[in-house]
C-alpha cells in the first residue's frame, strides 16, 4: 500500500498498520473512543482483534507543522527501548492519515492524579517516590544510554503516563532533538515547550542541553510532592513562583510545610521526602553547569550520594518569567492558561 513506501522512504523502522485495522479498533474513530486532544491532533482508545488495547495519535490534517513533529516522533522513538518510556507500536501513513499507535496506558497522565484532590489521594508517598525514580530512570536512558542522546525538550506531568501497575512513561516525543557523538548541547531561536516547565537559558537564549530536561525534572518533583502546579502558582506574596517558595522554605529550615497535606499520613521516612525537595532544588538551580546530571540524580534521591546545597534557582518570581517571555518575541511557547505545548498531544 502507499503507506507502507511513505514509511519505507522515511526509513521508520517501525511495523506498519492499515487504515482499515485502526478504523475498526477505534470504531473509525467514535467520540465514544476519544481520549483527548492537543496541537499535534486527538488521541483515540481502541483495540486489536487479538485483544490488545492501543492508544491511537492521529495527526490533526490542519497541522502543517505537526508532520515535521510525527516524522520526528517516529525516527525517535522507534529507537528506544525502556520500561520508563512509552512504548511506540506502529505508525500508518496512507492517504492523509498519519497515525501514531502507542500501548494503552490505562491510568492515563501523572497530572490527573497529582492536581486533583480526590485522585492525589489515592497516590501515596511510596508511589509517588517509585514514580519520581521511574522517570529519572526514564531520563538517564534517553540522556546517557540510549543509541542516541536524546533532549525530550518537554517533560512535564501531562507527559508521564501511568500503567496499570502506576509506573511512570515518558511519552510525546515530537520536539525532542538528539546528539550526536560528543555534542553536549545546542541552540535554537524557535523555543517550544510549556511555561513553568522550561530551563531559563532556553527561554532567554534558545540554549538547550541535557540539563535542560533535568530543570524540568526539578520541578516535576516539586509538584508532585506538592501537588500543585508550577505554572500560576501564588503563595504569600504575589508573583512568588512555586520555585521560589521551595527554595524560601528551605532556606527557613521550614521545607516540611511544601508537602502535599493528603501525603502527610503515608510516608514513613520524612527524611526522604526532604530529601526529594533538596534534589527538585538542585534540579532547578539558575546556571545549567550548577545542575546534576541524571545519574547523579538518582544516587541522590536513594541516598547513595551527599547532597550539596543548592544555588538560587531560577524564575524566583513570576517577573522573572515574565521578563523571559518580554525577550524572547521569537519564542513559540505555550499559553499560561492552557498547559500544553503548541504542537504536543495532552496525553489523558
Amino acid at each position: 500500500m502507499d503507506g507502507k513506501n511513505d514509511c519505507q522512504e522515511e526509513d521508520l523502522e517501525l511495523p506498519l498498520f492499515d487504515l482499515s485495522t485502526i478504523n475498526t479498533a477505534t470504531n473509525h474513530f467514535s467520540e465514544t473512543n476519544k481520549l483527548g486532544e492537543g496541537g499535534f491532533g486527538p488521541v483515540y482508545r481502541g483495540t486489536l482483534e487479538e485483544g490488545q488495547e492501543i492508544a491511537v495519535k492521529r495527526l490533526s490534517k490542519s497541522s502543517g507543522q505537526g508532520v515535521n513533529e510525527f516524522k520526528n516522533e517516529v525516527k525517535l522513538i522507534a529507537k528506544l527501548q525502556h520500561r520508563n518510556l512509552v512504548k511506540l507500536l506502529g505508525c500508518c501513513i496512507e492517504g492523509e492519515e498519519k497515525l501514531l499507535v502507542y500501548e494503552y496506558m490505562p491510568n492515563k497522565s501523572l497530572d490527573s492524579f497529582i492536581f486533583d484532590q480526590k485522585q492525589g489521594k489515592l497516590l501515596e508517598w511510596p508511589k509517588r517516590f517509585q514514580i519520581l525514580c521511574g522517570i529519572a530512570r526514564g531520563l538517564l536512558y534517553l540522556h546517557h544510554d540510549s543509541r542516541l542522546r536524546i533532549i525530550h525538550r518537554d517533560l512535564k506531568a501531562s507527559n508521564v503516563l501511568l500503567d496499570k501497575e502506576m509506573n511512570p512513561k515518558i511519552s510525546d516525543f515530537g520536539l525532542a532533538r538528539s546528539f550526536g557523538g560528543d555534542q553536549t548541547e545546542a541552540n535554537t531561536i524557535k523555543v517550544v515547550g510549556t511555561y513553568g516547565y522550561i530551563a531559563p537559558e532556553y527561554a532567554f537564549e534558545g540554549l538547550f542541553s541535557i540539563k535542560s530536561d533535568v530543570f524540568s525534572f526539578g520541578v516535576l518533583v516539586l509538584e508532585i510532592i506538592c501537588g500543585k502546579k508550577s505554572r500560576g502558582f501564588y503563595y504569600e506574596k504575589p508573583g512568588l513562583t512555586l520555585i521560589g517558595h521551595a527554595w524560601k522554605l528551605m532556606k527557613e529550615g521550614k521545607a516540611v510545610e511544601l508537602i502535599d497535606k493528603s501525603l502527610r499520613d503515608s510516608y514513613d521516612n520524612m527524611e526522604e521526602v526532604l530529601r526529594c525537595i533538596h534534589v527538585g532544588l538542585l534540579c532547578v538551580q539558575q546556571s545549567p553547569e550548577d545542575r546534576p546530571n541524571m545519574s547523579s540524580v538518582i544516587l541522590m534521591l536513594s541516598g547513595e550520594r551527599a547532597l550539596p546545597q543548592p544555588k538560587p534557582p531560577g524564575y524566583f518570581t513570576d517577573t522573572d518569567t515574565r521578563e523571559g517571555d518580554q525577550s524572547s518575541s521569537s519564542l513559540l511557547l505555550s499559553s499560561s492558561t492552557c498547559e500544553t505545548s503548541i504542537t504536543v498531544f495532552e496525553s489523558r
